[in-house]
């Protein structure tokens, strides 16, 4: 059995979204993959720690469905400032791959910095970007 691919996914709002869900499943089709999904945290206003209670119920939805595809993946919170977040958690030896997953050009402020070229350019790998809708989950009563 191949040895499989070692993927970092950038992705916050857009981490448990239908679109990054379908390039990883896409990916996964051309050999295994291990993903480490990061979610850079944003600061919130209503609570300065919602951020990172936002993230993780992101991520947790996002490994669920990896999970159930057959897809080995874990979850990391890290820096609000996506750049510093890429930072913490690089290492060349470590990651094979890297995407960042960005909401479209009107809402995504990653995009204004110039995020999945920045990212590419800290690790010197080709970086696919994954442009994804945020995924709202309606609670059932």
């Amino acid at each position: 059995m191949p040895t499989p691919a070692k993927i970092l996914v950038v992705a916050n709002r857009t981490a448990d979204s239908n679109e990054l869900h379908s390039a990883l499943v896409e990916r996964a089709h051309e050999g295994p993959i291990e993903v480490t999904l990061l979610a850079p945290a944003a600061w919130e206003v209503v609570d300065p720690h919602g951020g990172r209670q936002s993230a993780w119920r992101r991520l947790n939805a996002a490994l669920t469905r990896l999970a159930a595809e057959g897809i080995t993946a874990r979850g990391v919170v890290g820096d609000a400032d996506p750049v510093a977040a890429v930072q913490g958690i690089w290492d060349a030896e470590r990651f094979e791959e890297v995407i960042v997953a960005t909401l479209p050009r009107h809402l995504s402020r990653w995009l204004g910095l110039g995020l999945p070229q920045r990212v590419e350019h800290l690790t010197g790998r080709p970086t696919r970007h994954v442009v994804a809708t945020e995924r709202r989950v309606v609670a059932q009563r």
